[in-house]
């Protein structure tokens, strides 16, 4: 029985976003709930998609405000654990003055790398769509055997699987270690979202076709999308390959959560689809909602609590 459309694992997390100063100059940080999986379910379930998540927080005003936050925005929180030693995970997001991000990360541990594999419901994530991951939950155990084991649980109840890779360096012991991890994730997904410095990194191609030519000869990934900013983002499936500009915002705050909005809009008409039954004409109404979607949450901080509703999507591609 397949009453869920997405089905996530990884980190759910504080993301503290500067806003503004106080009057001695010293930066003020804003408590938003985030998580990269949670994001894009936020944003699928704000289409009206079922949405569950699985992960664990700590047992702490963070992890309760994280519970909540998912209440709010109706993300189903059956498979979210409470760890009492280990704290939520926070991570401080600076915005660089060139408009990039700098994370830093209170992870050593955080209670998102703590997850077993006992606390996963395989039989849940069978009654999925489709089953998202990152990276992130394969950066330390336990957290990485739970993630293999929620993932061959859905490779036996033949739930789509979703990946994006999500990189953050500073979370690995080495880069060699997180090259090895993704390679994992990519051998064991059908539709991969990766972002161009991602998929540069990843094969060591600049052009970002020749990197999926390089990444289609060893894995068997149906839909890759590579999201590259402000230049929009392209869709290779098959021997199809769109291309859709971005919207270009001069309101932009910060990009916190783009991506993982993209994603979300992407596996939304990958439901209302069927992955098997993209063309040309779907892929670039895809990608152009997705952009679209992911220009509006540049201009709002933080991302699960704030995600884009469709009539303002409907909005930006319209004028």
């Amino acid at each position: 029985m397949r009453d869920i459309d997405v089905i996530a694992l990884g980190e759910l997390l504080i993301d503290f976003i500067q806003n503004g100063e106080t009057s001695q100059g010293n930066p003020l940080f804003e408590a938003n709930p985030g998580g990269a999986p949670c994001n894009v379910l936020a944003m699928l379930a704000g289409l009206g998609r079922r949405t569950e998540f699985i992960g664990k927080v700590g047992r702490d005003m963070f992890g309760r405000q994280l519970k909540e936050a998912l209440e709010d925005v109706r993300i189903g929180a059956c498979g979210l654990r409470e760890d009492g030693k280990v704290p939520t995970t926070l991570v401080l997001v600076h915005k660089l003055d060139n408009g990039d991000r700098d994370f830093s990360f209170y992870r050593s541990p955080g209670a998102d790398m703590m997850l077993t594999p006992e606390e996963v419901d395989g039989d849940r994530i069978g009654r999925a769509e489709i089953f998202h991951f990152g990276s992130l939950s394969m950066t330390n155990e336990p957290a990485r055997a739970a993630t293999k084991k929620a993932l061959w649980a859905a490779e036996k109840a033949g739930v789509l699987r979703s990946f994006d890779p999500n990189l953050r360096p500073l979370l690995w012991k080495s880069l060699d270690e997180a090259k090895e991890q993704i390679f994992y994730g990519l051998a064991h997904c059908d539709v991969l979202k990766i972002s161009d410095n991602e998929i540069q990194w990843l094969t060591g191609k600049e052009d970002f076709t020749e990197g999926v030519k390089e990444l289609k000869k060893n894995y068997d990934i149906k839909l890759i999308c590579v999201s590259m900013g402000r230049d929009g983002s392209r869709a290779y499936y098959g021997n199809c390959i769109v291309e859709v500009p971005g919207f270009i915002r001069e309101d932009t705050i910060e990009t916190t959560g783009a991506g993982d909005t993209f994603c979300g809009c992407i596996l939304h008409f990958i439901l209302e689809y069927g992955l098997d039954s993209l063309n040309e004409a779907r892929l670039r109404e895809a990608l152009r909602f997705a952009n679209a979607a992911a220009s509006v949450i540049t201009t709002r901080k933080g991302a699960l609590k704030v995600m884009p509703e469709v009539e303002e999507i409907e909005r930006i591609i319209n004028r």
